[in-house]
């Protein structure tokens, strides 16, 4: 997904990157994480679960978000953002305030829930939280059985209890989902039940890799695996 343009580019393209969109409220979870709700002209935007959003940050930054919540009929959509460093994204989402207009593209990307699948696993970080509360209320209302795995900063580890998820495990971000043999003992391959499971993981290239190797090794699963950010790399 993009990432950034020339300023020449955007410029170009001026009209068609005008602000479409205002800032109707805004609240932090915690310090790192920060819920924006929008309202706009959504009618012709996708929101299958995995899509995402082009925002545009800067004159030449662009950055991609998961609606964790939609409504066309009155034009709202909800973003999770994860504040964190001094990258132009953080700076930008933490800078919004109410009646702040901004631009917000297309949705895109890769469709990652299996409606059939009876059992749903879901994997990610900080980044991963939109995808999680978009998800949520289509696993109830579908009767899955499903579960989630978060990899979080210490400071983090009561956000997924404040969205309303259920069925979580919070896993303080050690680096331990980078070792195959920590990622082979977790509860999730002590028995079959999971074995054939709609598998998604988002978040952290590195975390996602591992991860997704164990998964092809060891369950006869779907999987579903896009990385949104990587260490050292920017606008991934």
């Amino acid at each position: 997904m993009i990432s950034s343009v020339p300023k020449w580019v955007g410029d170009l393209f001026a009209n068609s990157l005008r602000p479409n969109a205002k800032v109707l409220e805004t609240s932090y979870i915690s310090s790192q994480i920060k819920k924006i709700r929008f309202q706009g002209d959504i009618s012709k935007k996708n929101f299958e679960i995995g899509y995402a959003n082009v925002i545009r940050v800067s004159e030449t930054d662009y950055r991609n978000y998961t609606a964790a919540y939609h409504d066309k009929k009155n034009g709202i959509i909800d973003i999770i953002v994860h504040i964190h460093g001094n990258g132009v994204g953080s700076r930008y989402f933490d800078a919004l305030r109410t009646n702040d207009e901004i631009f917000i593209g297309p949705s895109r990307g890769k469709i990652v829930y299996n409606k059939r699948a009876k059992q749903q696993f879901i994997f990610g970080d900080e980044t991963s939280l939109g995808v999680a509360v978009a998800l949520f209320p289509l696993l109830k209302s579908n009767n899955h059985q499903f579960q989630f795995y978060f990899e979080l900063d210490e400071e983090n580890k009561n956000v997924p209890a404040l969205l309303g998820l259920k069925n979580f495990i919070v896993f303080i971000r050690n680096n331990s989902f980078r070792s195959e043999k920590w990622i082979s003992d977790l509860p999730l391959f002590r028995t079959d039940e999971w074995n054939t499971a709609n598998f998604i993981l988002v978040g952290n290239v590195k975390s996602v890799q591992t991860f997704r190797k164990v998964l092809k090794a060891k369950t006869q699963g779907s999987i579903h695996s896009q990385g949104y950010w990587l260490e050292g790399k920017k606008g991934l």
